[in-house]
């Protein structure tokens, strides 16, 4: 065979393999929104480095360090990937006073402190975070300090306190000496230390916990300052729990990513048991469009460090925890709000407040629920519906639930039976459109439009999301075409072989 022919048979090989090369490079930038988020303490993790283990102690939770450092979450990067988190959220890193294993008795600003690692070892969670497409981001103390702080000590910035102590029913931060915001040198020391993490470790994000504790102009610079260095920075924050006023004011001064503390008790409620109504879940997402000027950046979670764990809700309904924790996790990852995990959520862990809530993480355990995760994970990451879309009520009666999520001509429909008994829900086709099919993404369900309508069948305790797509039977033409492909490259390899044959002198004696 001439080697005109063989360039005339690669040509559509090369053509196709360069488009989907340059496919594959073309990758749309990830926002705030597409982000799944493991949140953890760096003490309570994982023990990667015994040389940092000075005063450890594991017989006392409540009060010393397990052993976490940033090495220890360096070995466990693949675990967390592997279960579909793009962001690893830590606790303050701060070096602390004595036995502030949680970082909140902060004594520098700008030192790591040494239980964690150093800031080389930081440097080089957040390089590897990055090899692995995920991002690293810690919470940005700004309310308070350690009692011990040597500003404490210093009359020349006895204007830099409140005179009253650090209000909290976290016993962490009760009466520490609260930070006076207002006050302009305090702000400069804050904002120039937040830069200066910026560009020491090339980390990616910041939690601030207290934004009402602040004036609204000081988190205008904050995030003004932070993202002069990289427009890309996230930023979440928290308000003090039953806080009234306008929250929208936050998004405008460039935090996106409040916390929707008061999603998180009807979140609990509505999943810690079974057969209970879901019409507060749409009707929190209703007010939150109402009141956000970008209500999809806005956090959703079930627990964090300063609250009980959702599993303590569930063993107190005399529920099994595997399952509550299926239904829950899903409609966290189906529902338009930013989705936060708490370490150890994928274990079920169980306790009260602190130190119940936050042990010493175990990864030995049944490993059924990570791989759920995993797999709503991966949907809520391919699906850009789920992380981006509208949201819109299809169907809800005692805990079955059906809604609808739409973007950029893509749609979604995820489905969830919270109840005791399987369930059958007819859609409208006009509510989703007519002439088409809903294939699942998660069972692998298949859902045809039948006489201008949807019939979709959930056992209970379990849950779909679909796809909308045009019907479609056997792809004759595309079948077709992979067997012509098979068939010509056969015979080019014979023909090949053939007249190597014949010019092999060796075999012709």
């Amino acid at each position: 065979m001439s080697k005109k022919y063989l360039v005339f048979l690669l040509v559509p090989f090369l053509l196709f393999s360069a488009a989907f090369s340059a496919s594959a490079d073309k990758k749309e930038e990830r926002l705030w929104e597409d982000e799944i988020v493991y949140s953890l303490l760096v003490d309570r993790f994982n023990n990667g480095d015994n040389s940092n283990d000075e005063g450890v102690d594991l017989s006392d939770p409540a009060n010393k360090f397990q052993g976490g450092d940033f090495k220890g979450i360096i070995q466990q990067l693949d675990y967390l990937k592997d279960m579909g988190f793009t962001t690893i959220m830590l606790s303050p890193i701060f070096q602390n006073e004595e036995n502030g294993f949680h970082g909140e008795w902060v004594n520098d600003f700008y030192k790591t402190d040494p239980h964690f690692g150093t800031i080389e070892e930081l440097n080089e969670l957040v390089e590897e975070a990055h090899k692995k497409d995920m991002k690293v981001m810690f919470e940005f103390v700004t309310t308070h300090v350690g009692a011990n702080h040597p500003w404490t000590k210093d009359p020349a910035k006895n204007d830099w306190f409140k005179n009253e102590g650090m209000p909290s029913d976290n016993e962490w931060l009760k009466g520490l000496p609260q930070l006076d915001l207002n006050n302009e040198e305090v702000k400069s020391y804050l904002i120039d230390a937040a830069k200066w993490w910026i560009e020491e470790t090339g980390i990616d994000g910041y939690s601030l916990s207290g934004l009402d504790q602040a004036p609204i102009g000081f988190w205008e610079d904050f995030a003004a300052a932070v993202k002069g260095k990289n427009d890309s920075f996230y930023l979440t924050g928290t308000v003090a729990e039953g806080t009234s006023e306008d929250l929208g004011k936050y998004q405008e001064a460039g935090i996106k990513g409040v916390v929707d503390s008061s999603l998180s008790k009807t979140l609990r409620d509505s999943y810690s048991k079974i057969d209970v109504p879901s019409e507060s879940l749409l009707e929190k997402w209703e007010k939150n469009t109402e009141m956000y000027p970008e209500p999809q950046s806005l956090v959703a979670l079930f627990d964090d460090k300063n609250s009980t764990r959702f599993t303590k809700d569930i063993v107190d309904n005399k529920q099994y925890p595997g399952a509550r924790w299926k239904l829950a996790l899903f409609y966290l990852y189906t529902q338009p709000e930013v989705p936060v995990v708490f370490y150890g959520s994928e274990i079920a862990v169980n306790g009260d407040l602190a130190p119940d809530n936050v042990p010493l993480m175990n990864f030995r355990a049944d490993e059924e629920l990570m791989e759920f995760i995993g797999k709503i994970g991966m949907i809520r990451q391919e699906q850009k519906a789920l992380s981006r879309g509208n949201m819109e009520l299809l169907y809800e009666k005692d805990g079955m639930l059906v809604f609808k999520r739409e973007y950029e001509g893509e749609t979604v429909v995820a489905a969830i039976n919270n109840t005791t008994s399987d369930q059958t829900v007819v859609i409208p086709a006009d509510k989703i459109g007519d002439d088409k099919e809903l294939r699942g993404q998660f069972a692998s369900d298949l859902v045809k439009s039948k006489n201008g309508e949807y019939k979709i069948v959930i056992n209970r305790e379990m849950m779909e999301v679909y796809k909308l797509a045009d019907k479609v039977g056997y792809n004759v033409p595309f079948i077709a075409s992979i067997f012509v492909v098979f068939i010509v490259f056969g015979l080019f390899m014979y023909v090949a072989w053939r007249r190597g044959k014949n010019r092999n002198p060796y075999e012709q004696r």
